[in-house]
């Protein structure tokens, strides 16, 4: 079967379901779901950390705290992306157009993209479930606390989520339900947080296979093969592509820095328990800046490796535009404030160490 875009079918359903799919029926139905239950979650989440800060061993509470940030982590991250969706949504269609317009001998660059980035997803998505399931089973297991009360010994189970209830729920069947409509909005909310990682990752790969095309077809310009009109109508051609993935990586960026910055500073408020998955998440961001850098830098390179020096001085003019244009980098930043690279994620890494180090000092 022929793939005719990027984005794969899991993160069609999983962007589907939060209602930012170009055309989904019933999408504003989806965000308003979305804005209910994760209200109400929310809203008993922080209740129970205010109850008990001060009054729970450090550990309980850290664990409960990092839950609570990681779904505020996740709400703002929706919020963000349904406030730029009528620019995600022009990404969508830019895609679609480049699939569309493809060259027979383009497709094998942009199916190759787009098979990575349905593994990628996949993976993603998948380890997300897989970690809730895990996280669940434990909370059954291995999290029921003993207290004796007037020399009765009680049992309290704990729940998947911390939420302070305003009814008892200890005893079945009520604890049942609420631990299975806990796991099921967990399970959707991970897989969900999950989509919204590799989705940043789609986009990317998707106009680093763009810039390949272009860096391609500037190194196949030939003198012989055309002549001065035509030559001139391709350099043209070629300099509108690099146009649209101008616009593409600006549209990108003004999508995803200020989620990169919610992103960023989040793994400073998060426990040592979900320290890992922070640092990936920060690596993906910062491992796309780079990915994304690094391949506009190659549209100067397959420029100036074409046969210009055999162009005519007006010919050779339109490849040096090129040329300087592409030595502005494209960037994804973190708010505007810092461009996302590797380099970037080694100073947020030393920043992060040295908190750690300070907590510890503390403590």
């Amino acid at each position: 079967m022929t793939i005719v875009s990027t984005v794969g079918l899991s993160m069609q359903i999983g962007l589907r379901s939060i209602g930012i799919w170009p055309n989904a029926p019933y999408a504003f139905l989806f965000r308003g779901a979305w804005i209910l239950t994760t209200g109400i979650v929310q809203t008993f989440q922080y209740w129970w950390v205010v109850i008990h800060f001060g009054n729970d061993d450090m550990s309980h509470l850290i664990d409960g705290l990092s839950v609570t940030v990681e779904y505020t982590l996740m709400s703002l991250k929706l919020i963000i992306l349904w406030l730029n969706s009528r620019i995600f949504y022009d990404v969508l269609a830019a895609m679609a157009a480049d699939w569309k317009e493809a060259a027979i001998n383009e497709m094998q660059t942009m199916t190759s993209k787009a098979n990575i980035s349905r593994y990628i997803a996949n993976v993603i998505i998948g380890l997300h479930s897989a970690a809730v399931i895990v996280y669940v089973i434990d909370v059954l297991v291995f999290r029921t606390s003993n207290y004796n009360v007037d020399g009765i010994e009680t049992s309290v189970r704990e729940f998947t989520l911390k939420l302070q209830l305003p009814f008892e729920c200890n005893e079945s069947p009520l604890y049942e339900v609420i631990m299975l409509l806990e796991f099921l909005h967990q399970l959707v909310a991970s897989a969900t947080n999950g989509v919204l990682n590799c989705l940043i990752i789609t986009l990317i790969l998707h106009i680093s296979g763009q810039i390949e095309i272009l860096c391609n077809a500037l190194r196949d310009i030939s003198l012989g093969k055309n002549n001065q009109e035509e030559l001139i109508l391709s350099i043209k051609a070629l300099i509108s592509k690099h146009q649209k993935i101008i616009v593409f990586s600006g549209s990108i960026e003004q999508i995803f820095c200020y989620i990169a910055l919610i992103q960023v500073f989040s793994g400073l408020i998060k426990s040592l328990i979900f320290y890992m998955v922070v640092t990936i998440e920060a690596f993906i961001f910062c491992f796309c800046g780079e990915y994304l850098s690094a391949k506009s830098k190659m549209i100067g390179d397959a420029a100036y490796n074409s046969i210009w020096y055999d162009f005519k001085l007006n010919e050779c003019k339109l490849v040096l535009f090129i040329i300087l244009r592409s030595q502005r980098r494209l960037t994804i930043t973190a708010g505007k404030m810092m461009d996302l690279s590797l380099e970037g994620f080694t100073s947020i890494m030393k920043a992060s160490l040295s908190y750690v180090s300070i907590l510890h000092a503390m403590y």
